[in-house]
C-alpha cells in the first residue's frame, strides 16, 4: 500500500512538473505588444506520410486557435497564418501538408502563406522573416520547447522583430498531459543550445 501511495504521488509529481515547465516556456521571450496585425507561424514536424501527422495535425489546430486568442484584440482579417516546413519527399512539403488540413478538415478561410524550404528550425527562421517584417504582433507556434528554441533564434537573427513577439495558443492546461513529462524531458535536451539570457521570462 505504501509503495502504491509513493508510485502515486511521484507520477502526480512528474505530470505536475511537466506541465509547470511547459507552461513556463510559453511565456519566454514574449511581450503583451498591441498592433493592428499578426503573423502567425507554425512550424512543421517531420511528415513522411502524404498526409498531415498527429504533430503536424495538433500544431494547425494551435495556430488556427492563435488567429484569435483571448488575449488579443487584433481582427482575424488581419492576421495571416505561415506555415513554415520543406520538402518530405514525392515532391511535397510539410508545409503544404499543413495548408492543406487547415482548409479541407478546419474549413479555415484566412489568409494562408506558405514556406517550404526549410528543413530546420534555423531555416524556419531566416525564411519567414521577409513573410513577417511587416507586421506589428508575431505568433510561433509548436509544442511549448520548440516554439521557445525559434523565438530564441528570431531574437538571434533579428532582434527587432523579436521585440514584437507575443504569445501563441500553443499552450493549454491540461493537454497532451500524460506525455508532458517527457516533452519536457525533451525539451531541456533541445533547449540546451540557448543562452541563460533566453530562458528567462518576460517581465
Amino acid at each position: 500500500m505504501r509503495r502504491a501511495t509513493g508510485l502515486a504521488a511521484a507520477a502526480v509529481a512528474a505530470l505536475a512538473w511537466g506541465e509547470w515547465l511547459n507552461w513556463r516556456w510559453s511565456r519566454v521571450l514574449v511581450g503583451d505588444r498591441a498592433g493592428t496585425s499578426t503573423a502567425v507561424v507554425v512550424l512543421g514536424y517531420r511528415n513522411p506520410r502524404p498526409t498531415a501527422n498527429l504533430i503536424n495535425r495538433w500544431r494547425v489546430r494551435a495556430g488556427l486557435r492563435s488567429v484569435t486568442d483571448a488575449d488579443s484584440d487584433v481582427d482575424a482579417g488581419e492576421t495571416r497564418v505561415i506555415f513554415s516546413g520543406g520538402e518530405i519527399g514525392a515532391g511535397g512539403t510539410e508545409a503544404q501538408l499543413m495548408a492543406d488540413y487547415a482548409r479541407s478538415v478546419l474549413a479555415f478561410d484566412g489568409t494562408v502563406v506558405l514556406e517550404d524550404r526549410s528543413r530546420t528550425t534555423w531555416e524556419n527562421i531566416t525564411n519567414v522573416i521577409p513573410l513577417i517584417e511587416d507586421v506589428d504582433r508575431i505568433k510561433i507556434v509548436s509544442q511549448p520547447a520548440h516554439a521557445l528554441k525559434a523565438r530564441a533564434y528570431l531574437r538571434r537573427q533579428r532582434p527587432d522583430l523579436a521585440a514584437k513577439l507575443v504569445r501563441a495558443e500553443d499552450y493549454r492546461v491540461g493537454e497532451w498531459l500524460l506525455v508532458k513529462p517527457l516533452l519536457a524531458l525533451y525539451g531541456l535536451w533541445t533547449l540546451r543550445v540557448l543562452e541563460s539570457d533566453e530562458r528567462t521570462v518576460s517581465s
